[in-house]
């Protein structure tokens, strides 16, 4: 795509016949480095990223990255700015020009700053929680719920596309001035539906997994994938309910576990735990609950997340619309009583009974024996 140069003696790059001058190096990782540059057209900074292509598999990775990028215009989905492929001395590097968000952490998470240098600067939400933790503070639940709603509509466009994320976590979520958060890092991104059919497609998608989703965010099912069965988009949404947990607790539910070299793979087949006591609302604490479901077809779509969400928001995130939410949660929890795994069905109707119980709806039990 385009026409590309060489960074030459005058610190200058060439794609789709614009000039980009090159200001500094950010980082360098084992497969790719991250360059500030500035458009000499507009005067606004960019992130070029240059992803080493060692092979035809690598550099056929790298297409796909571009590919998942150009197929989105949408404002939770980083954009794209241009693209080429440099042949440099028999070896072929990637070059994906971004909008620059941030300075720190880029060939490991690529967060870019935005093109107005004279607004603050925010990262990645990883980046934030950790400020957060280190004040030994906490982010208030409007702002989580702001946030979510936000990678909510996000992941919305990618699986209303036919695909999934698939590697979902802190770092690979920006935040703008205005706390806007933008879904980054699309090298992993496929199909949202894939049907293994038999032991050796079940080992390839599991070392695929294994390469490419982030271990302590990786959902339980590709983890030890079944011989025959199918993979969908709710992968997506057991790494967003990590997400949530590391807003709500400063970090991710099995961030500790990695650390010790204890088995994540072990710990995330059991229902997660929410340490107590908790000071966040118990509506979103029954949300968290409902996305971390061990078995992927008891979790929920990400429709009926983001219907969840935005009922807390209007709630302003503290006295929950008991009647709406209360009739959402019950309507999911007891629609999974005839699914394959009763030990999940009971544990998650469990909770949400437990809930309307604290919460004291007089028409609990009503409500129930109607089911």
């Amino acid at each position: 795509m385009g026409q590309a140069l060489c960074i030459c003696s005058r610190s200058a790059i060439t794609i789709d016949n614009k000039r980009y001058y090159f200001i500094q190096k950010l980082e360098e990782g084992g497969f790719s480095y991250v360059d500030l540059v500035e458009g000499a057209h507009d005067g606004r900074f960019y992130a070029l990223k240059r992803i080493l292509c060692h092979d035809r598999e690598g550099r056929k990775e790298a297409q796909t990255e571009v590919e998942m990028h150009r197929l989105f215009n949408h404002p939770n989905v980083l954009s794209l700015t241009a693209h080429t492929f440099m042949e440099r001395g028999g070896k072929c590097e990637a070059w994906l020009l971004l909008p620059y968000i941030s300075v720190s952490g880029l060939c490991s998470d690529f967060p870019f700053q935005t093109t107005n240098k004279s607004k603050g600067q925010k990262g990645s939400l990883w980046s934030v929680l950790e400020k957060l933790r280190d004040k030994g503070s906490s982010m208030p639940e409007s702002r989580i719920l702001h946030i979510l709603h936000g990678i909510c509509e996000g992941l919305k466009a990618i699986h209303d596309k036919g695909y999934a994320h698939r590697d979902l976590k802190p770092t690979n979520v920006l935040l703008d001035e205005n706390d806007r958060p933008l879904l980054m890092d699309l090298g992993s991104m496929n199909k949202a539906r894939i049907e293994v059919r038999g032991s050796r497609e079940a080992m390839t998608v599991q070392d695929w997994a294994a390469q490419r989703c982030t271990i302590s965010y990786r959902a339980p099912e590709l983890f030890n994938v079944e011989s025959h069965c199918i993979i969908d988009e709710r992968t997506d949404i057991w790494s967003l309910g990590c997400v949530l947990y590391c807003m709500m607790m400063l970090e991710g539910p099995y961030d500790l576990i990695f650390q010790k070299g204890d088995s994540v793979a072990l710990a995330v087949q059991n229902p997660v735990s929410i340490p107590q006591p908790c000071s966040y609302s118990q509506g979103l604490q029954t949300l968290l609950s409902s996305t971390m479901v061990t078995n992927p077809q008891e979790r929920p779509r990400i429709s009926w997340v983001l219907d969840q969400v935005q009922n807390l928001r209007d709630s302003n995130g503290t006295d929950v619309d008991t009647n709406r939410w209360t009739l959402d949660v019950m309507d999911y929890a007891l629609s999974l009583s005839d699914k394959n795994n009763p030990v999940n069905s009971q544990a998650l109707q469990t909770f949400a009974l437990s809930y309307l119980s604290e919460l004291g709806t007089p028409w609990l039990h009503t409500q129930t024996r109607s089911h």
